[in-house]
């Protein structure tokens, strides 16, 4: 029986040196790896939570920067918008001014002409009155014939307005 306890002692024995070898040459590198893993996948896994949160972030930058882009083209568009309907009415404006104006030199020139014109056939007229005058100062008619030659200025008289 001794036999059996002594080789019960050496295997326990044996057992207990083996468990320090193998945990001096395998269980300590063996979980350092698993820990060294472990921290790896752990710190994988913060960077990913931190990139996430980072592309959240990005992500709510680039949807202010769409509104605030969206509002001021809407304010650009209302901007041009206005600024076309002040430089429209500006327009109109000047074209109905120029309008005018172009009508009331035209009335003056008219007026001007019409003036002129006037006064020329006031001074044809004396003429010709003075020129018949001169003619009837010149003879001495009887009563049909005066009638006769007030009737022929008459008509030339009427002729030359015709002409005018």
């Amino acid at each position: 029986m001794l036999d059996f306890s002594a080789t019960y002692i050496i295997t326990i024995i044996n057992l207990v040196i083996l468990f320090f070898i193998l945990r001096a040459i395998l269980f300590k590198p063996v979980t350092k790896f698993m820990e060294a893993r472990a921290k790896k996948i752990q710190d994988s896994i913060d960077q990913a939570e931190k990139d996430k949160a980072e592309a959240k972030r990005l992500l709510a930058d680039y949807e202010n920067s769409l509104k605030n882009a969206e509002a001021k083209a809407q304010e650009i568009i209302k901007t041009a918008n206005e600024n076309a309907k002040r430089l429209t009415e500006r327009i109109i404006k000047d074209g109905e001014q120029s309008a005018e104006d172009m009508i009331t030199s035209a009335r003056k020139q008219i007026e001007a002409e019409r003036q002129t014109a006037m006064a020329q056939f006031k001074l044809e007229a004396a003429a010709l009155v003075m020129a018949a005058s001169a003619k009837f100062a010149a003879r001495e008619f009887g009563t049909d014939d005066n009638k006769r030659y007030v009737k022929m200025l008459l008509d030339e008289l009427s002729a030359q307005k015709g002409k005018n």
